[in-house]
């Protein structure tokens, strides 16, 4: 009879949570617990998009601090991969550019939002043997990390339509071989699904 209880309440309670949201919640712990990659948006406004919206995306010339030298162009790259699933209406710069330039050349592609992006800060942390030989310092060892700034501004009036902020830092196991750029795609994927109102994976 108790082996019976039991078997009825471990079948009950396995019908209250999906395979998927107990993955999903052991990568949210592990990511919180710094040992998978984590990243944190902060939005300014919590405006939709409209899923046929044309957006250009560029990013600015801007060298980050902190030691780092990313592609030239890595941000605005990211992100048209993160946008191009949700938006099928993008359209990237091919190489890093002033604001003026991006909002004119939006313009001229006839896209409705500017997606502007620059790299704010990265840090290189020593990843691998090779790095450990150039640089041999132990301060240096660790997980990397980088600031991603966003303004999505509308072409025909010149408005701020969103701006937000993307923190994202490397996890214990993940941090071989890694770079401050290789963290942008999930929190580019997160900044799309959200202008759309679609619930983060």
């Amino acid at each position: 009879m108790r082996s019976l209880v039991l078997l009825l309440t471990l079948l009950a309670l396995s019908g209250c949570m999906h395979v998927s949201d107990l993955a999903q919640g052991a990568h949210d712990e592990l990511s919180d617990a710094g040992l998978l990659d984590h990243s944190s948006t902060r939005r300014i406004n919590n405006f939709r998009l409209q899923p046929d919206s044309f957006i250009y995306i560029a990013q600015g010339a801007f060298a980050p601090p902190g030691g780092a030298y990313p592609r030239p162009n890595v941000v605005a790259e990211e992100a048209f991969n993160g946008f191009i699933e949700y938006f099928p209406m993008v359209r990237r710069a091919r190489a890093p550019e002033g604001l003026d330039d991006a909002m004119n050349e939006a313009r001229a592609a006839g896209a409705h939002y500017l997606l502007y992006t620059r790299f704010a800060k990265a840090d290189d942390r020593i990843g691998n043997f090779d790095e450990w030989s150039d640089q041999e310092a132990v301060d240096r060892l660790g997980i990397d990390s980088g600031v991603i700034q966003l303004m999505l501004i509308e072409t025909s009036t010149r408005y701020l339509i969103d701006s937000a902020r993307i923190h994202s830092r490397g996890g214990l196991l993940t941090l071989h071989d890694t770079k401050p750029e290789d963290l942008l795609g999930p929190p580019m994927e997160d900044y799309a699904r959200s202008l759309l109102g679609v619930e983060a994976r």
